[in-house]
């Protein structure tokens, strides 16, 4: 044994002299890290902080997968990881100097990104577990001689809120993973969850917390765990000061969860978990209060009684931080508006300036409000929480996770522009449900410059090649790309043109059937065209995959893909076609669950929350065919002003265009014959993130202009139809002479998007 070491150390040493003196003489070459014969060989400080120590176990596993070899620890290893004090807060340095590869970070997250970073430059994507991406051996892994990336966050915080956890990640994981009759998440599911945020730089959990989910904090090892990951753990907007009301407050032993009546059993509650995590690091202060599960506040009535309750809880928070954790000021808390908190939180709420304001979309996707300019100067800065799935009115998205990128990246951008740069966090039901939204989300937050928006089909093709292989992944970005537009029409889950929460004495459940389809029998037959072109194009794609690689296909692209074709075949076609396509949906389910030896078994769930959309019944078709005479995509200007931006892959024209404030967009149309039409104009539905309005102005021939409106009341009906549909749509009358005619949009407010333009003969 001692011989072959002392061989490999020779070896070693060989190899790096070899490099340094080609490096001395200038000589052009490669930096070769594995040469098909050697183990890697790798340095590293002796003392480091334990996420160091968890990524670098991770990427000797992501090794010996590629080369068949496990790295092997050398004094004088072709790669040296290190400290470097002068690089940003979990920031990495990686570069080729004097023949050896120098791994550099600013903290102990940032030296385990650079392992990290490794790994991805010898082909292991960040899903090799949860998306069974199996890596492609390597007999020759080597790096430029003037190889260099500098890289670090955008964004300090950025991580996930696992959310809705019912119908996936909690069966799978004590079910499968690792069984417990105590029907948890466990802390082995919790450690491959934080693994996989280490690869995706994250670095912040707001754990599950539903009814039957076992509190983070009663998991035996969980925060240890955490700790050696390297994740701050926070908790969701009503929890407060880290605590899982739903399944800690116990009213038989504690009383009511209410302020008014009941304060010191609160305080104590509170004061419980701060006493118990004052000595760790890495925690996130939820302050303010909600009710026990996402409702208002108990024992107030009135707005105002709300009001001054509130800000009573945000100061006593603060002496209770004091006194048992440390200086408030210096210690990372959140405030999070969201829903009725917002309205109090407008009529002059006092937040201290240290505590970071996390600001909400309106749960599908527009952000509903963001730091005007007197909040982007506060010290505690401002974040984002942001749904890529939910539970709730109008319909829930708790299946698939089918979120427009363009929308993704337009909202994030909007965010990071008003700088809100302190927390990002995702809320999802299953990170391998949600991943290639979830990561291009997180690629925001850690570098806002890693795409723009007319080169995001670009960014989805290189994630494709780098699951799939470089031809099955070009291929397939216009599959992609046209699922992604018809789900933008209307997702999966939406299709049974049906509500929750309504009234329950007139809806069991609160639920409305699936009825009426307000589409043509000629429209729902050109949608179900579209989505049978995309599975003959996916058939002659998957032989191109690597055999390996085939659960990882199934579970990304074909289950997604082929699940959404069958429900809107079972909703849109007829009875036989409809039950065909509901037996299809189980079948496919079956094989999800049944993949890789059954490793992802009760994961996925063909119908979350048994919501009518998923029953073996479809629609009749109600609508009618208007004649469209003219069709215009926004992106297809005459001219424009200065300042617009074309988003792909968002919208119904996949194009769509984001105007600043008073930015125009023209268009010319031609009139065949004179008479009265309707102008139909379609917009992304977005919100007045500033305080103010939204506003868009249509003119014709440089007339006088038409104002429209965008800001509905959250929650009105005509709110839910246009996040149920993904547009906004505004009629304008014309009457039209024959001709050429020039139309004119004009954003009067900020966050205004246009997708398309109709115009409709009228009668």
């Amino acid at each position: 044994m001692k011989r072959i070491i002392i061989t490999l150390c020779l070896l070693t040493v060989i190899t790096t002299i070899e490099a340094q003196r080609k490096y001395e003489l200038g000589e052009p070459h490669q930096v070769t890290w594995f040469d098909g014969q050697h183990p890697i060989t790798y340095q590293i400080p002796k003392k480091v902080e334990p996420v160091v120590k968890t990524a670098l176990d991770m990427w000797m596993g992501d090794m010996q997968q590629v080369t068949g070899m496990r790295p092997q620890a050398s004094a004088s290893g072709i790669i040296k990881v290190s400290h470097n004090a002068s690089l940003p807060h979990d920031g990495f340095r990686i570069q080729v100097k004097k023949g050896r590869i120098l791994i550099e970070g600013g903290n102990g997250r940032g030296m385990a990104y650079g392992l990290l970073e490794l790994s991805r430059l010898a082909g292991v994507s960040p899903w090799v577990w949860w998306g069974d991406v199996v890596p492609e051996q390597k007999n020759h892994l080597a790096l430029s001689d003037d190889f260099k990336t500098e890289q670090q966050p955008s964004v300090a915080y950025r991580g996930i809120f696992l959310n809705d956890e019912d119908w996936s990640l909690r069966p799978w994981s004590h079910k499968t993973y690792e069984p417990s009759e105590k029907k948890q998440i466990g802390p082995k599911t919790y450690r491959k969850i934080f693994e996989l945020m280490l690869r995706l730089r994250a670095n912040t959990i707001w754990p599950a917390m539903h009814p039957g989910t076992i509190a983070f904090f009663n998991i035996p090892g969980a925060k240890a765990i955490a700790d050696s990951c390297g994740i701050v753990i926070g908790t969701s907007h009503c929890e407060p000061l880290l605590r899982n009301n739903v399944d800690e407050w116990n009213t038989t032993e504690r009383g009511a969860f209410n302020y008014r009546t009941n304060r010191q059993q609160v305080h104590q509650y509170w004061t419980e978990r701060l006493q118990e995590v004052k000595k760790s690091k890495d925690n996130m202060f939820t302050i303010g209060m909600r009710g026990i599960h996402d409702s208002s506040m108990e024992g107030y009535k009135t707005e105002e009684e709300k009001f001054e309750a509130l800000q009573q809880v945000i100061n006593d928070q603060q002496e209770l931080l004091r006194k048992h954790i440390g200086d408030p000021s210096k210690l990372m808390q959140v405030f999070v508006p969201y829903k009725e908190v917002l309205q109090l939180y407008e009529k002059g709420l006092q937040v201290p300036d240290n505590v970071t304001l996390m600001w909400c979309d309106d749960n599908y996707g527009y952000m509903t409000r963001l730091s005007d300019a007197n909040e982007q100067q506060r010290p505690g800065g401002a974040g984002v929480y942001y749904h890529l799935s939910y539970w709730g009115r109008p319909h829930d998205y708790l299946w698939l996770t089918t979120t427009q990128p363009g929308l993704i990246y337009h909202e994030m951008c909007e965010a990071y522009h008003h700088n809100v740069r302190k927390l990002w966090i995702a809320n999802v039901h299953d990170p391998k449900v949600a991943a290639y939204d979830l990561e291009l989300f997180l690629d925001l937050a850690w570098n806002i410059n890693c795409v723009e928006g007319h080169t995001l089909t670009k960014h989805l093709e290189s994630w494709l090649c780098r699951q799939f292989g470089q031809e099955a992944g070009k291929r397939l970005l216009p599959v992609m790309h046209e699922f992604y537009r018809l789900c933008g029409e209307r997702r999966p889950e939406f299709m049974g043109y049906t509500q929750v929460e309504l009234d329950k004495k007139k809806y069991p459940r609160g639920l409305s059937t699936v009825g009426d389809a307000p589409l043509s029998p000629t429209e729902a037959a050109q949608r179900l065209s579209a989505f049978q072109q995309l599975k003959a194009d996916m058939m002659g794609i998957r032989p191109l995959v690597r055999h390996e690689l085939s659960d990882a296909f199934f579970a990304a692209i074909e289950y997604p893909v082929f699940a959404t074709i069958a429900m809107n075949t079972k909703i849109l076609g007829d009875s036989t076609e409809s039950h065909r396509a509901y037996k299809e949906l189980q079948a496919l389910t079956k094989h999800y669950n049944d993949m890789n030896g059954g490793k992802w078994r009760y994961l996925m769930d063909a119908a979350p929350r048994k919501l009518p959309v998923f029953e073996d019944v479809h629609a009749q078709l109600t609508g009618t065919n208007p004649p469209c005479i003219l069709m215009r995509q926004a992106a297809d200007y005459q001219s424009a002003s200065e300042g617009i931006r074309t988003i792909q892959m968002l919208g119904h024209s996949m194009n769509a265009v984001a105007l600043p404030q008073n930015g125009a967009l023209s268009y010319t149309i031609d009139i065949a014959s004179e008479g009265d039409y309707i102008l139909q104009t379609a917009l992304i539905p977005t919100q007045p993130n500033d305080h103010g309005d939204l506003r868009f102005s249509v003119s014709l021939d440089n007339g006088q202009s038409v104002v429209y409106s965008l800001k509905e009341p959250f929650r009105s009906e005509r709110w839910k139809q246009n996040v149920l549909s993904g547009q906004a749509i505004r009629d304008t009358k014309l009457h039209l002479q024959q001709g050429r005619h020039t139309i004119t949009l004009r954003a009067l407010d900020s966050h205004i998007v246009f997708d398309q333009l109709r115009l409709f003969k009228s009668f």
